[in-house]
């Protein structure tokens, strides 16, 4: 077996800083070799242009090489702090260098000695300084932190910038050459990439930052390929599983898809398509997938009014034809008795039980709902959370569908999964794809039906961006609406007003540009609401209701009891309220793309078109403006999630993040790497072809046990 010095702990090794540098570390994860070389730099700086000292402009950075000419400690106004101030002389002129509380300087600087220093420069009157200015003596023989392309480190308590530099310059010295490189050589001069041992001296000290660019897609190409390996892997322990075979005739798809189109609205009948092209085709994915007896791993992912639904009825119905049945998982009670009734007139004319499993329900409502779900009588089985719970079983579960997907953890998908007797099919739908969505359509084996045509009749949505110098003549707009009968949603991003330490709803998002202390609760917005429109019926719903008290609000704003519902995010999504059409999204700058996206389809869902309007502070040209004018500008959910994916990062797809900058895959961008995500996922597929347990790539059999052994790795096989 090939010895990897990559595998060496970092203990033991005598390393520039001593235990001090190998406990600050630790802290930060890096124990062995190979975790210190691929240590990534979070920016870097050119420091290879020398600046005169009478060329330095306050407010930068700059680099200069100067004479100390005099060396001195000072003590300050603050109790116990020291400044050690050097004076620096070039050809040009002087300035003065100054460090707080780094009595360390003094030791490491001798008056006469010619040093390269980099720093931040402060203007002081006519005067200028250089504050804190890292330094190397020319000649010296150290010249990690001067006249290059300096890597600059996250750093922690022990570990200084000039500690760790030096430390990785030591063991790149020691071990760079002898690194053993996973790559298959084949794999790597198909791809273009550099060798492993050119690859981390760039990744640190760059020539140029072409070859930067050059060794951050090699080394994330490394990260993906061994992820890759075990997808592919384990998809293909997954399709060795077995599910039911599920696979209706000719006769019985007609049969089926005759109902479901009846009980639509018989579109037939208006001399309308009765699918969409696109329905038709997710219809077919779906089935060819479910024919295979391999576990169908599918997302069906379309706009709201898409049609999602019914071609999930569609697969519901041909799992009952088999006789076997179905799951389907809502994230709230209402939305899951909508489905419910909708089911069940849909699906009557087949033949088809409906139960409906909720936690809320009366006990015997329940009970009956559970024993149909266990003998199978129910080939449809609806519920919430109810449906993991362990009173809930399946006499013969085929198929899982779940809504809003983005609204449940991996595990607790999990814990439905595993109320089959055998692997089920799983279908996922989603009304906006969040970013780890998009990741793991990208990374894993989910394969995809997207829904993006409107069914005719589908009223349009429009979005307008105003400010609260606007709310007046908004407010007077809300008001002619209630007038002719409609209604509407208005949403705020924090149950209790800033001031009285309510917590932003999840969903919100308050960036560095924006002032938390102004947004708006539920209690101040429906007061002023009432104040405004005195005459109109105001309900309110909120993250911290009672189950049962924001239920009953929600049913009341369906049944047009309410003429205007304020509340959070926690306003139903995929619930249809056909009589709202507009959407008041106060402090919009507090949301994201896709959230904003989801309100925006909770109106213009009935025969009146909607209007979705933006309420923000944000200024021009800000991150936050920019999210709110792309929201504006298009309707397009796959476009906006883009943009989303963008500004929020992929997450971390092996673990339960749903968005962020945290990632296993530390050096992969979705969106800057698809090219390389594909291609890697194309090798992956060869090196197992033809080495199933990887007996001939000892370094890539290492690099997948790592990502099989962590811990993360397991939400792989949830999904």
């Amino acid at each position: 077996m090939t010895v990897d010095p990559g595998e060496l702990p970092l203990k033991g090794l005598a390393l520039p800083g001593g235990s001090s540098l190998l406990r600050g570390l630790a802290k930060l994860g890096v124990t062995t070799v190979a975790d210190l070389l691929t240590y990534l730099p979070r920016r870097y700086e050119d420091r290879r242009e020398i600046t005169p000292i009478a060329d330095l402009a306050g407010g930068t950075s700059a680099t200069i090489s100067a004479r100390v000419t005099d060396l001195r400690v000072e003590k300050t106004w603050r109790r116990g702090v020291q400044r050690t101030i050097a004076t620096l002389v070039d050809d040009s002129g002087a300035v003065d260098a100054i460090w707080y509380g780094r009595r360390f300087i003094e030791r490491r600087l001798t008056v006469g000695t010619t040093i390269v220093a980099t720093g931040r420069v402060k203007a002081m009157g006519w005067t200028k300084q250089l504050e804190a200015p890292e330094f190397s003596p020319i000649g010296g023989g150290d010249q990690v932190s001067a006249g290059r392309i300096v890597p600059i480190y996250r750093l922690t308590r022990g570990v200084t910038a000039l500690s760790l530099r030096r430390a990785v310059r030591t063991l790149l010295d020691e071990f760079g050459a002898n690194l053993v490189d996973p790559l298959p050589p084949v794999v790597q001069a198909r791809n273009g990439l550099m060798p492993l041992a050119q690859a981390i001296e760039a990744l640190h000290w760059p020539e140029e930052f072409d070859l930067r660019d050059a060794a951050l897609r090699r080394l994330a190409f490394d990260e993906l390929l061994a992820v890759q390996i075990a997808l592919v892997h384990r998809s293909r322990r997954r399709a060795g599983d077995g599910a039911f075979i599920i696979k209706p005739t000719a006769s019985e798809r007609t049969t089926i898809e005759s109902a479901i189109l009846g009980g639509i609205g018989g579109a037939k009948a208006k001399g309308k398509t009765p699918w969409t092209a696109d329905q038709r085709r997710a219809i077919d994915e779906i089935l060819a997938d479910l024919a295979t007896g391999s576990p169908m791993l599918r997302l069906l992912q379309g706009d709201v009014g898409t049609g999602k639904t019914a071609v999930a009825f569609v697969a519901a119905a041909s799992t009952a034809a088999a006789g076997h049945q179905s799951a389907l998982l809502a994230p709230t009670e209402l939305l899951a008795r909508q489905h419910a009734a909708t089911a069940k007139r849909l699906l009557a004319p087949l033949g088809i039980e409906v139960a409906l499993v909720l936690g809320g329900a009366p006990v015997a409502e329940r009970r009956a709902a559970r024993t149909a779900a266990a003998s199978g009588r129910a080939a449809l089985v609806i519920g919430t959370h109810a449906l993991f719970a362990e009173g809930t079983q399946f006499a013969s579960l085929g198929l899982v569908v779940v809504d809003e997907q983005h609204r449940f953890g991996v595990e607790e998908r999990a814990k439905l999964l595993s109320k089959a007797s055998r692997e089920p099919h799983l279908l996922l739908m989603t009304a906006t794809p969040i970013p780890r969505t998009i990741a793991q359509l990208l990374y894993a084996d989910v394969a995809s039906s997207e829904l993006r045509e409107l069914p005719s009749g589908r009223q349009p949505i429009r979005t307008a961006i105003r400010t609260s110098a606007d709310l007046e003549r908004v407010w007077t707009f809300v008001d002619e609406e209630a007038a002719a009968g409609r209604q509407t949603f208005v949403v705020v991003p924090r149950i209790a007003d800033a001031d009285s330490g309510g917590e932003p709803e999840q969903g919100t998002t308050f960036d560095d540009d924006l002032d938390a202390g102004s947004a708006t609760g539920v209690e101040a917005q429906a007061a002023l609401l009432r104040e405004h429109l005195p005459h109109r019926r105001i309900g309110i719903v909120h993250g911290q209701q009672p189950a049962a008290e924001r239920t009953v609000a929600m049913q009341a704003f369906v049944a047009g009891e309410t003429d205007v519902l304020v509340g959070t995010t926690v306003i139903e999504v995929g619930v249809d309220v056909p009589n709202a059409t507009v959407m008041v999204i106060m402090d919009a700058e507090r949301f994201g793309v896709s959230q904003l996206h989801q309100l925006r389809g909770r109106v213009g869902r009935g025969t009146s078109p909607g209007l979705c309007i933006l309420i923000t502070t944000a200024i021009a040209e800000t991150p936050a403006r920019i999210r709110l004018e792309a929201v504006a500008g298009s309707t397009d959910g796959f476009e906006l999630s883009r943009i989303d994916l963008e500004q929020r990062r992929e997450g971390d797809v092996l673990g339960a993040a749903q968005s962020g900058s945290r990632s296993h895959l530390r050096l992969l961008r979705v969106l800057r790497d698809e090219d390389l995500i594909l291609t890697a996922r194309a090798d992956a597929q060869e090196i197992l072809a033809s080495d199933p347990d990887l007996s001939h790539h000892e370094q890539l059999a290492r690099e997948f046990a790592k990502v099989e052994d962590d811990e993360a790795s397991d939400f792989i096989d949830k999904g």
